[in-house]
């Protein structure tokens, strides 16, 4: 099923076409389709070793192209393991947009059964952040979201939408309680900014890799703070945050962030995409549980 207006047709044949056309080199391989909870690129295993990723709209386009920059940079400096492109495909008769292949990265998507121990995970999760946090990279591109305050009206609006799934009530409680904090006027530094658990990869019960950089760059360190709640229950959440030395306003403002992101994909992605909506009503659980 389409998730978007206007979304880009993807089937393993046209993959296969452009490997042929652009990348011979591997176009012997199999492909298949990867089902996944991804919403911006359908993706597609190339035999076992690679992975193609290709936008569902054409304006994403720039999210790759981000990736391709910035990744190999990154990926020596932080503790994990993090996707650097092998090929950047180019826009063709067939297909409007460049996309690239990867190599495959093994991990199963973060559950709480894929995980031996949550407290572990979000420690290493921390200092994965630690690390990438303080990476220093000259003409570094901006990232992250709006003040919170610019992000009012939309998120209550959501919010409200969504209250046949969620207590509407409850969460703009929790959004009253962080949308005061004041705007951060720090020092950027490089972030993430979509920690959600399909972006963390799990292997023998840990994590293994963050994967999912098409919005990285640097800002508001509390854009990667969301994962106190989007990944994390109330164990997990105490030890991520306690091993970040999170500040009290830093604090809300992520508050915030999680609450405005999990409140913006319930009802866009309702009946297209229930388990990334199902995750995000998780989201808004643990932001209102940890806010009581």
């Amino acid at each position: 099923m389409a998730m978007h207006p206007d979304e880009i047709p993807v089937t393993a044949r046209l993959v296969q076409q452009l490997l042929a056309d652009q990348f011979p080199e591997v176009a012997h391989l199999p492909v298949r389709e990867f089902r996944s909870t991804g919403t911006v690129n359908a993706v597609f295993r190339i035999g076992d070793g690679l992975l193609a990723r290709l936008p569902r709209l054409t304006r994403w386009a720039a999210d790759l192209d981000r990736e391709a920059r910035w990744l190999p940079s990154l990926a020596s400096r932080v503790p994990l393991s993090v996707p650097v492109p092998v090929f950047l495909g180019k826009p063709t008769g067939h297909y409007p947009s460049i996309w690239a292949v990867y190599e495959w990265i093994d991990g199963s998507p973060y559950t709480d059964d894929a995980v031996d121990d949550e407290v572990a995970v979000a420690r290493a999760l921390a200092d994965f952040l630690t690390h990438l946090h303080r990476i220093d990279i000259a003409d570094a591109p901006g990232a992250g979201r709006r003040p919170l305050a610019e992000l009012d009206a939309m998120t209550r609006e959501a919010l409200t939408a969504a209250r046949d799934l969620i207590d509407a009530e409850k969460a703009l409680a929790a959004w009253n309680h962080a949308v005061g904090a004041p705007v951060w006027d720090g020092t950027p530094v490089w972030i993430h900014t979509d920690l959600l658990r399909p972006n963390l990869l799990v292997r023998g019960g840990r994590l293994a890799a963050v994967i999912d950089w098409g919005g990285t760059g640097v800002g508001d360190p509390a854009a990667d703070v969301i994962a106190a709640w989007s990944v994390f229950g109330s164990p997990g959440r105490a030890a991520f945050l306690a091993a970040l030395d999170v500040d009290e306003q830093t604090l809300y403002r992520a508050r915030g962030f999680a609450l405005h992101q999990a409140a913006m994909i319930i009802p866009y992605y309702r009946t297209s995409n229930p388990a990334f909506v199902s995750s995000a009503v998780r989201t808004v659980e643990q932001v209102i549980a940890d806010t009581a």
